[in-house]
């Protein structure tokens, strides 16, 4: 029966470090790897089928090479030293203005893009993958994605291959989706990222008693995976003999993060391996990952490895002006080099969950902007806020159904009569944060136009054709209700209380 030994982590892992090289400072840690280690076996054990098994073993062997490095970094200390957290260097970041744009790509052939698509909808309130949510039209991020793709391939004669990575959340439902698009001018591949155990936090062992037992046992480790899942699926070999060089990665709801040639050009000009695209920093991004210079190398830094002292120094927009957008170009044949010489080596992120039923578990995960520490020439490129177009809410939902935004080949773009460069800062209530609540609040999405601001609180309701300019706060208190009537204009004006207008 094939098990994970004390010196091999899996059947054929991508790393170099096993348990017997690691070097424990307490042996706390070291009774914590080998009681893991044989939970692990028990896991893998059950599994009957034989290439199941191999599979399963192969994971379950990448998982306890990241929980070993965890215990190792937790029982030595280690953490970032803030001392040596530099802004980077100027020739790290390269403006986007600077870069020559092109009305079309030589390389567009040698390009895939892959969407990121292993989350659920469950904050919006939604049920299955967040990329099956309508956000514009009738469509979903799905739909416009490829609408994108499709668009492109036909008006460029080129066939970008749209891919998506699927968690186990996300897979089956994303199939059965996917089906629609048969008849569409575009190939569309799917592979599945990595199905990692959740750990309990006290005896740091497996909540799993059985790898097909209850799913929420298990998590999906970050998109960090996604060198490993690429590379294990064999799509990474698939595209690179289909002729395919670079990979443009993204998450499946930054509605802003389309094929941009020029980029493509940029990278292929500068041989750069790994390009990142930064934003400018506002208040509203304070958490996001930024770039930094530590001991001579670019990095990638999240909040979580930030020791608790600096978070402040962290959100500061004066010493991290940028933060990254996770739309990321990387060369696939160094994605190859890099794996199979077992160079990967991300940051930890623990990720403290408690469960339904009240137990504290932590998720072990690794993000895929971090993987720019280990490819040549790589750099920033500081993009236009209009390629960073997420939607995590619905007050978000709000900004891209409105006329702020039109739509053209499933590609959004700010409507040219918006005066101001800026998108008008929105906070939607409670009353809002589920999907189907937000759309039976609006007969149909309000002008905003000239609208700056717009706070909503309570049980507020908007007809049709509403115009909303400058500061908008509209507060209906506990029991009351607020109905703003059709065609209504308010600009700059603060509603509360209770309204209601019937029509006769």
């Amino acid at each position: 029966m094939a098990s994970l030994s004390p010196h091999a982590a899996g059947g054929q892992p991508h790393h170099p470090h096993t348990l017997s090289t690691l070097d424990f400072q307490g042996a706390s840690s070291a009774a914590a790897a080998n009681a893991m280690r044989t939970e692990l076996n028990r896991l893998i054990s059950q599994v009957k089928d034989e290439n199941e098994r191999k599979l399963f073993q192969n994971e379950m062997g990448n998982f306890f090479l990241l929980f070993t490095r965890w215990l190792g970094e937790r029982s030595k200390g280690t953490k970032i030293n803030w001392d040596k957290v530099n802004s980077p260097p100027e020739d790290q970041i390269v403006p986007y203005d600077s870069i020559p744009k092109v009305e079309s790509s030589a390389h567009l052939n040698k390009l895939a893009v892959l969407k990121l698509n292993g989350g659920l909808g469950t904050t919006m309130g939604c049920v299955g993958p967040k990329s099956a949510i309508e956000v514009r039209d009738g469509m979903t991020f799905l739909d416009l994605s490829v609408r994108q793709i499709e668009y492109l391939n036909k008006a460029k004669n080129v066939n970008v291959p749209f891919i998506l990575m699927n968690s186990f959340n996300t897979d089956d439902e994303t199939k059965r989706i996917v089906q629609k698009y048969a008849t569409h001018n575009i190939e569309i591949l799917t592979f599945n990222q990595s199905r990692y155990p959740r750990v309990n936090k006290d005896s740091l062992l497996p909540t799993a008693r059985h790898p097909n037992g209850d799913i929420a046992d298990w998590y999906p480790p970050g998109h960090g995976d996604l060198f490993d899942s690429l590379t294990n699926s064999g799509l990474l070999d698939q595209l690179i003999s289909d002729g395919k060089e670079y990979l443009f990665v993204s998450n499946v709801d930054n509605l802003g993060a389309t094929v941009d040639e020029a980029i493509l050009n940029h990278m292929v000009d500068t041989g750069a391996e790994f390009l990142m695209e930064v934003t400018d920093k506002t208040r509203a991004d304070i958490k996001g990952g930024t770039l930094i210079d530590y001991e001579g190398s670019i990095r990638l830094l999240e909040i979580a490895q930030v020791p608790s002292e600096h978070v402040e120094d962290f959100k500061s927009i004066k010493k991290f002006k940028i933060f990254n957008t996770n739309n990321l170009w990387v060369n696939l044949k160094a994605v190859k080099r890099v794996v199979e010489d077992r160079e990967l080596n991300l940051e930890v992120i623990v990720n403290n969950k408690t469960t339904e039923s009240g137990e504290k578990v932590i998720q072990l995960e690794t993000a895929v902007g971090a993987g720019i520490k280990h490819f040549h020439n790589a750099h920033g490129v500081n993009v236009p806020r209009s390629r960073f177009l997420p939607v995590k809410s619905t007050s978000d939902l709000f900004l891209v159904t409105s006329d702020l935004y039109s739509l053209n080949h499933g590609e959004l773009s700010i409507n040219p009569k918006r005066m101001f460069n800026t998108v008008p800062l929105v906070k939607l209530g409670d009353h809002f944060k589920k999907v189907n609540n937000f759309m039976a609040r609006f007969n149909n999405p309000p002008h905003i136009l000239e609208l700056d601001h717009l706070t909503v609180t309570g049980d507020v309701s908007f007809g049709s054709d509403v115009v909303l300019k400058g500061t908008v706060i509209i507060v209906a208190n506990a029991g009351s209700h607020i109905d703003i009537p059709s065609g209504s204009i308010l600009e700059n004006k603060v509603v509360s209380g209770n309204l209601h207008i019937l029509d006769h």
